[in-house]
């Protein structure tokens, strides 16, 4: 990873836990000696109801403490929030935008205005289904944008999310495990 910061906003709705998977995200990555944050957007937000959540990671200490106007990733739960979000807003043309879906990456592109290559997709609502039993797309998608950074190693990464998951669900191992299986396909299925 470069010395220059990353920024990540997270789109979802109340429930599908966008702001479970920044923070398992940062902690996970704090894990590896880097600077994080992650924070949550939201006001009187109820179930169903849009919410982002945001991650920063760099090498050295983070100065700044303001939500991600210019995100470098951005991670969208629900699809449906494409008709009713701006989830490309501030995002320049080498940015990336990650979308929980079943459409194809041109497709998204074509929706969204912006180019092919800065799309990836994933079916994490199917995954989530197959691996956790609940559509509940978060680790998924935190899989995926695992990959589409590139930089980062899957295996450390899935490590320190079994540990974090194993303290909060010790006594449901097959809630840590449909996890972690979900974060690993994820992972190899995500597609541009």
């Amino acid at each position: 990873m470069s010395k220059k910061m990353i920024e990540i906003r997270w789109h979802g709705r109340g429930g599908q836990g966008a702001k479970t998977a920044a923070l398992l995200f940062a902690e996970t990555i704090l894990a590896t000696g880097k600077y994080i944050q992650a924070f949550p957007e939201y006001g009187p937000e109820r179930m169903g109801a849009p919410v982002q959540s945001f991650n920063r990671i760099s090498e050295e200490p983070i100065m700044i403490h303001c939500g991600v106007v210019n995100p470098d990733y951005v991670v969208i739960l629900d699809p449906s929030l494409m008709n009713s979000v701006s989830v490309t807003g501030g995002v320049n043309e080498n940015g990336k935008i990650i979308v929980n879906t079943s459409f194809t990456s041109s497709d998204i592109a074509k929706k969204l205005g912006i180019l092919v290559k800065q799309v990836h997709v994933v079916n994490a609502s199917q995954i989530a289904i197959e691996t956790i039993g609940r559509n509940i797309p978060n680790t998924p998608m935190l899989g995926a944008l695992v990959k589409v950074i590139g930089t980062l190693d899957i295996n450390e990464v899935l490590n320190n999310i079994k540990n974090k998951l194993t303290t909060k669900f010790r006594h449901k191992p097959d809630v840590i495990e449909g996890n972690i299986s979900s974060i690993k396909r994820a992972f190899e299925e995500v597609v541009s």
